[in-house]
């Protein structure tokens, strides 16, 4: 019988892709999710876990939950035996947080403590969790190690990542059994290969892809450049771009290394290269074959200049290596359409 694994938040955009290298590897996933960042389908589930049902001809058992609810959480691990969790579950907007800051302790914090509490009384002493590189704050030197110090973080979103990563870490100092895999984002891009699923946010695009990607369909008139006076080879703010798909296979390598027994480890998960806005703007209008307009526009509060990785670590102890390079991710961004049109074949999947 397939291992069962829990996937908080697993109806938005990096949990979905997760939940298709779990199926596809051999796991069952047991979803919960509160539509806080998935769209909600046919038959109140997320669009996407819809999706994945189709073209992996599967079933997939979900639970419409919020990690606020205890209870309800508790009722999930009654039902089910789980070998270990993938948290993803959160608010996830840099510039948000800095607008809502309470709302982001009281969702990510709590949600994540309710979480731990209803793992750790049931049995399940295996977590991998969706951290960020926002935990480095800005940067002290470029590439970005593990070792690098966390915590200087210049947003509420980010120390929401780093307060939970500081109770994931305490709690196996104290709890010898348990295990966990911290995992450092750098900048999730790009669509599923089935062109299904991708990026759909809800509203105004926080993150610059998906917003890129709606102005070279029309769909938005303009992006706003936040500053064009950072030292950088353009003055736009450079950043690590790595698909989404490398990043669930990431997760993968997680989960295995957790059979392990391998206690509380922290791994970066990018490429290694940083590029900057006007240089994604370059490649997208390449890729989709379309002028992409863009005003400058003042700093935005909570970003830094530069933030790239050095993922030399995952792969050495976890044998993953981003595979997908810029042309590719583009082009991939540029097919995947977030209205659920898919421009490689020219037909509506809605």
């Amino acid at each position: 019988m397939a291992q069962k694994v829990l996937v908080t938040g697993g109806g938005g955009y990096i949990g979905s892709h997760c939940v298709v290298e779990l199926i596809e590897t051999g796991y069952h996933p047991v979803v919960v999710d509160n539509f806080s960042n998935a769209v909600r389908g046919v038959g109140d589930v997320p669009e996407s876990l819809r999706r994945i049902e189709e073209f992996l001809d599967t079933n997939i058992e979900f639970h419409e939950l919020d990690l606020l609810d205890k209870p309800g959480l508790e009722r999930i691990f009654k039902k089910h035996k789980f070998c270990a969790v993938m948290h993803f579950a959160g608010l996830k907007a840099v510039g948000e947080s800095v607008e809502q800051p309470l709302r982001y302790y009281r969702v990510n914090l709590t949600g994540s403590i309710n979480l731990l509490e209803v793992m750790q009384a049931h049995g399940v002493h295996n977590v991998v969790f969706s951290s960020s590189a926002t935990v480095y704050g800005d940067p002290q030197k470029l590439p970005i190690d593990e070792n690098h110090p966390v915590g200087g973080c210049t947003n509420p979103y980010g120390k929401t990542k780093y307060f939970i990563e500081e109770m994931i870490k305490d709690h196996c100092k104290a709890e010898k059994d348990w295990n966990a895999v911290l995992l450092r984002y750098f900048n999730p891009i790009g669509a599923h290969v089935s062109g299904q699923i991708g990026e759909d946010p809800q509203g105004i695009p926080n993150n610059l892809l998906p917003y890129v990607a709606q102005v070279a369909v029309g769909r938005r008139k303009h992006l706003n450049v936040f500053g064009n006076d950072y030292n950088t080879i353009d003055g736009t703010g450079v950043r690590d771009y790595i698909h989404v798909v490398d990043l669930a296979k990431g997760h993968i390598a997680a989960l295995r290394k957790l059979e392990e027994n391998c206690g509380c480890k922290v791994y970066n998960l990018g490429t290694g290269t940083g590029y900057s806005v006007l240089q994604m703007v370059k490649a997208m209008e390449k890729a989709s074959g379309r002028q992409i307009s863009y005003q400058i526009a003042p700093r935005r509060s909570g970003d830094v200049a530069s933030c790239y990785a050095d993922p030399q670590l995952a792969e050495k102890e976890l044998g993953w290596k981003a595979q997908f390079g810029l042309e590719r991710m583009c082009n991939m961004t540029s097919c995947w359409d977030s209205t659920f049109h898919c421009k490689a074949c020219g037909q509506s999947v809605a």
